[in-house]
């Protein structure tokens, strides 16, 4: 098969930003690499498409089978990662994991904690900040602090630093106003749940299967850990990773529960992660799910398959095979 691969490099991307971790969704040369091996180990031709104008000129010129997409997108948008997957649907192009409207949709943090409350799974508490005229309106009555402090439409904890997690209401203001200032769209102010991060991989569509699950523990002491993206940038000092995770049964059983009923409420497809945090009580409370998780090898998903025993190449093609499997007239083409 010849295979088109969709990706956005942190070299390519240019312009002007007014924070650091503008870039930090998007991937490497390695990582483009690694997926082009693997695909290639496989028997298939790769083509590499880029991503932005790039991709838009060759996916035109190039006749693929199938694009292997990886793009985050262009801009500030909330809906940025659907911009490849929604040219190619355009053009009757298949192509791996979500589509569009899955992938803006759970870009958009506000949105989705709605639709998997409304699926049964427990989720913090939240509100959501548009501007600053808003601190005032706010009703604060009863939210519990401490909080965590994110812009509404990131991925990659992009955003999520140190000094996120907030203990009052002037802290918290004082937080999201830097976020309105520096990222341009709404603030999260989501309740802190004090235990364990947990994130759970996805890979499969009928049915979907768990890749597995992994705990991030952080190698110091701290009264109150957040996976921030200070952390994730040194994670090889700052964290170890646990996996298969030691928790109690019923608490690793409402994991995978609501890790399938998240990826099937939002109509995800071929791959996800989905990250909860532990509370006091045992119960797992989804933060967030990517649609779209990173593949390279510094990757939580990949992180997570190399200590179950699986192989970087052996993710890359059962992502591809699920969706081949949605695909059947490019199998046997």
């Amino acid at each position: 098969m010849r295979i088109g691969l969709s990706y956005d490099l942190k070299t390519t991307v240019t312009g002007h930003h007014d924070v650091d971790d503008a870039f930090e969704e998007y991937d490497s040369p390695e990582t483009v690499e690694a997926i082009t091996r693997a695909l290639e180990k496989k028997g298939h031709d790769v083509v590499k498409l880029g991503g932005g104008a790039e991709f838009l000129d060759k996916i035109e010129r190039e006749k693929v089978d199938i694009v292997f997409n990886i793009c985050e997108g262009r801009g500030n948008y909330r809906s940025r990662e659907a911009q490849v997957p929604s040219v190619l649907e355009m053009l009757n192009i298949p192509y791996t994991g979500s589509d569009p409207l899955c992938l803006a949709v759970c870009l958009d943090k506000p949105i989705t904690k709605q639709l998997v409350t409304a699926a049964g799974i427990p989720t913090p508490r939240w509100l959501l900040l548009e501007d600053e005229l808003e601190f005032g309106q706010i009703d604060w009555q009863g939210f519990p602090f401490p909080a965590i402090i994110k812009p509404a439409y990131e991925g990659s904890s992009k955003g999520i630093r140190l000094t996120s997690l907030v203990e009052n209401i002037p802290q918290a203001e004082d937080e999201a106003a830097k976020i309105l200032d520096n990222y341009h769209q709404p603030v999260m102010v989501e309740e802190f749940i004090t235990g364990d991060e947990v994130t759970v991989g996805i890979i499969g569509n009928s049915p979907p299967g768990l890749v597995g699950m992994m705990r991030i523990l952080p190698k110091r002491k701290e009264k109150h850990f957040v996976y921030s993206i200070e952390v994730k940038r040194d994670y090889l000092n700052l964290v170890e990773y646990e996996s298969p995770v030691q928790l109690p049964a019923p608490v690793l059983d409402k994991l995978e529960q609501y890790s399938l009923k998240a990826f099937k409420a939002l109509d995800c497809r071929d791959f996800s992660r989905v990250d909860f945090r532990i509370g006091r009580d045992g119960t797992p409370y989804f933060i967030e799910i990517n649609p779209l998780p990173g593949l390279g090898s510094y990757s939580d998903l990949i992180i997570m398959a190399l200590k179950l025993g699986r192989t970087h190449e052996e993710v890359i093609g059962a992502v591809l095979d699920a969706a081949l499997e949605r695909y059947p007239q490019c199998v046997n083409a």
